[in-house]
């Protein structure tokens, strides 16, 4: 259950694998499954309870967004049986959820940048704010400044989670006076982008650009080169919310879940130490040697 727009290109592949995971859950106990849009279908005079049994439904499985938590709350409120997809609920005893946690890979994954060298490192951020975003960009935003870097703001850039999205950001970001040298990006699809604009623009990955990505599967060992990138299984957050929800449903046996799952972060070989002559890269290609005036230190006696 969407409960705004039920398909959109910004939702990424992050959606597609979670579908797949709950495919496989809703077979144990051979139910089927429904995709529907709260605010399409939902009459205004009926509560969520009376829309769900109007729709045939017994469970649902809800996928949110930061604007759209309330509904999540107001389900739980009623007592249907429910589970929210890729969101936390700390605050309400009454909503199951499954997600994962990403902040600390989040972290680690700049500090890995940080120890390379890198100090001029760009985020890119899915420009829809969930609980998960959120602990991406503050897992870079805490390890910038544990460092001693405060976060430039001309870095951290929201984006569309798509190809397109990532292509664009580079773009952008390597056209800057003083480009990054390193970028950390939030989404699989957008991190795809990221890749295959550096590829047209003639920028070498990791020795002109380090990229750390964002994996829901394995398409990080499909890139090239093989992707470095913080990483979450999408499909099994899917399968564990269809499996219990139906076994719920099945048994009759109240539980409760609230699971939360760390994210790993892998190494491979989209990054590596600053480049030592940094050069600018225009959108057509042209690249420009890359001067950066030093401060005239004062002149004294020894």
């Amino acid at each position: 259950m969407y409960p705004g727009e039920v398909v959109r290109p910004d939702y990424g592949s992050f959606d597609a694998a979670i579908l797949s995971g709950i495919l496989r859950g809703v077979n144990d106990h051979r139910f089927d499954l429904k995709i529907l849009s709260i605010s399409r279908d939902k009459l205004q005079n009926e509560s969520y309870t009376q829309f769900f049994a109007r729709k045939g439904l017994r469970g649902v499985l809800l996928r949110t967004f930061e604007d759209t938590r309330s509904i999540c709350t107001n389900i739980a409120a009623e007592g249907f049986p429910a589970v929210v997809l890729a969101d936390r609920f700390d605050a309400d005893p009454k909503v199951n959820f499954v997600c994962c946690d990403s902040y600390g890979d989040s972290r680690r994954a700049v500090e890995h940048l940080l120890s390379l060298g890198h100090t001029r490192i760009a985020l890119a951020i899915h420009a829809i704010a969930d609980t998960d975003h959120a602990d991406r960009r503050r897992g870079y935003e805490d390890a910038m400044r544990d460092a001693g870097h405060t976060p430039d703001p001309s870095l951290v850039v929201e984006i569309i989670a798509s190809m397109e999205g990532g292509a664009s950001l580079i773009t952008r970001l390597m056209s800057q006076a003083i480009p990054p040298s390193a970028v950390m990006l939030t989404d699989p699809l957008a991190t795809f982008g990221a890749l295959r604009r550096c590829l047209e623009l003639g920028i070498k990955v990791p020795q002109d650009l380090s990229i750390v990505g964002f994996d829901d599967s394995d398409m990080r060992r499909h890139t090239y080169p093989a992707c470095t990138a913080v990483c979450q299984d999408a499909e099994t957050l899917g399968l564990e919310a269809a499996r219990w929800l139906t076994r719920t449903l099945a048994t009759g046996e109240a539980s409760v879940l609230r699971l939360v799952r760390q994210t790993t972060f892998e190494v491979n070989q989209t990054t590596g130490v600053p480049a030592k002559d940094m050069v600018r890269v225009l959108p057509d290609g042209t690249r420009l040697p890359l001067v950066v005036t030093k401060p005239a230190g004062r002149r004294g006696s020894r």
